[in-house]
């Protein structure tokens, strides 16, 4: 759809505008291209320096760099992607019918996940693995009721991977009265002009700023507000990706912005996220450091955390988005497909991978070569079991955050 826009002399009125049914088929594609690195992610963990619910006996720096590289953005980018289709959803919708939307898509799968097997299947084979409990799945799940999980107790009442789903229904409704007020027409004129703004070169980078902010207040407290066991991110900066998307897809000139930025974000994005993993898992480079600058004040790594790294972030999404919106606005049979799996897709993903991780656990093989074939399985087995059952079943349709099947 394309929102009130200024364009030269050229004025889009808002009504002409809520009128257009015109799809941003990039928004879909690079949905489903986040979601694939989510479970490229996901896979990668177990063999990761990072905690994770079964451990690979074998660790790897490259697995640790790889997987720390996709979570610098891939989160962020699903919430700027959820904050643009929330802008959309909202042209067809008053803000009842939105939440209404929201919950059935959102809350109806998390409560489910976390109640039937997806979330309770996670903490079984993390008890199995640590705890080595002989319990059959049948017989742990009703102490799976017993205590929260985090607090001494099995009940995983964030859902695990599924938390996604909470924050950004939690996001939607305390976001909704400014959505609503944004929607104004004298509003979006400011936002119009705003975007004209940002069309400057370079202009569209300061809004990295609000995040480096954001970051380096979160990182005093980081067993507390600053914990980020949620995507890689303090939770605290979900919202402004998701608020960015949102006024990103209020106006047209924003998208021919972050095309023309694409190339350079994706240079400097490359850049200072090399040079973050590089700090962080360079071999002996902490050591040395010390060894010849013995002085050399700790404080700079965590500025490093605050400052260059939510930059990286945001360099990466603009030349994701850009590159998306230049070259992937265009439907075919892939994308139909694809764009209605994603959900089902993303509420199945990992309750998979945990189980065939945990049944190759001691399968000695080169971390690569079982890389590629649990991802292999468990991609073989998402799409089997969303496309023989979950797809054809209304009532399990439901229960995915799917529409009806007609």
């Amino acid at each position: 759809m394309k929102y009130f826009a200024e364009e030269g002399k050229k004025t889009v009125k808002p009504s002409e505008v809520e009128n257009k049914t015109e799809r941003r088929y990039d928004i879909d594609w690079l949905r489903v291209f986040a979601m694939f690195s989510v479970f490229l992610i996901h896979n990668a963990i177990y063999f990761t320096y990072y905690s994770w619910y079964v451990k690979n006996p074998q660790t790897s720096r490259g697995m640790t760099i790889f997987a720390t590289f996709l979570l610098q953005w891939t989160v962020p980018l699903f919430f700027f992607l959820a904050g643009e289709n929330s802008r959309f959803s909202l042209s067809l919708r008053t803000g009842g019918q939105f939440i209404k939307e929201r919950f059935m898509r959102l809350i109806i799968p998390f409560l489910f996940g976390v109640l039937i097997v997806i979330a309770p299947l996670q903490v079984y084979f993390q008890r199995v693995s640590r705890l080595h409990i002989t319990d059959s799945f049948i017989e742990f799940y009703p102490q799976y009721f017993k205590g929260f999980y985090g607090f001494g107790g099995n009940f995983a009442w964030h859902g695990h991977h599924l938390w996604f789903l909470l924050a950004l229904f939690i996001f939607s409704l305390l976001l909704l009265p400014l959505f609503i007020y944004l929607k104004k027409e004298s509003v979006q004129r400011r936002i119009s002009r705003m975007a004209i703004f940002f069309k400057k070169p370079g202009a569209i980078f300061l809004l990295g700023i609000p995040l480096v902010i954001i970051e380096l207040l979160v990182n005093l407290q980081p067993s507390g507000i600053g914990m980020k066991e949620f995507g890689g991110w303090s939770p605290v900066i979900y919202p402004i990706f998701f608020l960015y998307g949102y006024i990103f897809a209020s106006d047209e000139n924003f998208k021919e912005t972050i095309e023309k930025h694409r190339i350079i974000s994706l240079v400097m994005g490359t850049v200072l996220s090399a040079f973050v993993l590089f700090v962080g898992f360079a071999p002996n480079f902490k050591i040395q450091l010390y060894k010849y600058i013995p002085n050399f004040p700790k404080e700079i790594f965590s500025l490093i955390d605050g400052i260059i790294l939510p930059f990286s972030c945001w360099f990466l999404l603009i030349a994701i988005l850009g590159f998306g919106s230049k070259y992937l606005n265009f439907n075919n049979r892939i994308l139909k497909y694809s764009n209605e799996a994603v959900l089902p897709f993303y509420i199945l993903h990992q309750t998979i991978i945990i189980t065939i991780d945990f049944y190759l656990v001691s399968w000695n093989v080169a971390v690569i070569l079982k890389y590629l074939i649990i991802g292999i399985l468990s991609f073989a087995s998402i799409i089997l079991i969303y496309h023989l059952i979950i797809k054809r079943i209304n009532w399990l349709r439901f229960l995915f955050g799917m529409r009806p099947r007609k």
